[in-house]
């Protein structure tokens, strides 16, 4: 997927989940952040961050910030890009091949799941999380506590007893990591449940992402550890 408009930045302050202050070379722009996770260790004064100015004239916040420099790295942290690369891949029939529907954001049980997609003899329901959090080489999700996506994953587990292929994605969005693992320190109960998820036959899978300042492409599978 590709953005439109991009500028550079320096990131200055994040006064709540929503919204951060950036200097441009226009002076200090109040940008939406498309991403509500805590973000603490990529969001520090001083880093440079990447700015998509919003095709709607009248919304308070002219920019969106889509990505940011940490280190070395070029991080993409719109937490709507992981589901559109996905959509990408399943597109290509990299998933299932020669897929016959695909439909997002699709019901099953007490849940919205992210994707269903079909061929002539599959069928099956993803969910599809983003991964911005990196230490030492290695993705973790998640970054904060959610009972979200461990609801999600007791879905996914109820797909499979009702016949369906069921795939837990994690899109990293970065590239060059080295594995994924689920961040038993920040949330137990989400590692435990994907383990749970795993040995009742969810597939697990994850890519991780070519990103510049205007794109991010999925670009190969990551290993993972539970």
């Amino acid at each position: 997927m590709r953005y439109e408009n991009i500028r550079q930045g320096v990131f200055l302050s994040r006064p709540n989940r929503f919204i951060a202050h950036v200097e441009t070379g226009g002076g200090v722009e109040v940008c939406h952040v498309k991403n509500t996770g805590r973000c603490r260790e990529l969001l520090v004064p001083g880093a440079p961050v990447w700015l998509t100015e919003s095709a709607n004239p009248a919304r308070r916040t002219r920019f969106d910030l889509v990505a940011v420099q940490k280190g070395d790295r070029l991080i993409n942290m719109d937490a709507a890009a992981p589901n559109r690369v996905f959509g990408e891949v399943l597109a290509a029939g990299l998933l299932l091949p020669s897929p016959t529907l695909i439909r997002p954001e699709t019901r099953f049980g007490d849940s919205r799941l992210d994707f269903y997609v079909e061929n002539r003899s599959s069928r099956a329901f993803c969910e599809v999380k983003g991964v911005t959090l990196e230490q030492d080489g290695v993705a973790l999700f998640p970054d904060a506590p959610t009972e979200r996506g461990v609801k999600h994953l007791k879905e996914l587990v109820k797909c499979v007893e009702a016949g369906f292929s069921a795939w837990a994605v994690f899109i990293v969005q970065m590239r060059d990591v080295r594995y994924f693992t689920p961040n038993r320190a920040t949330h137990p109960a989400f590692a435990d449940a994907l383990r749970a998820a795993s040995d009742a036959g969810v597939r697990l899978l994850c890519l991780d992402c070519r990103v510049t300042p205007d794109s991010i492409t999925a670009r190969g599978e990551v290993k993972i550890v539970l």
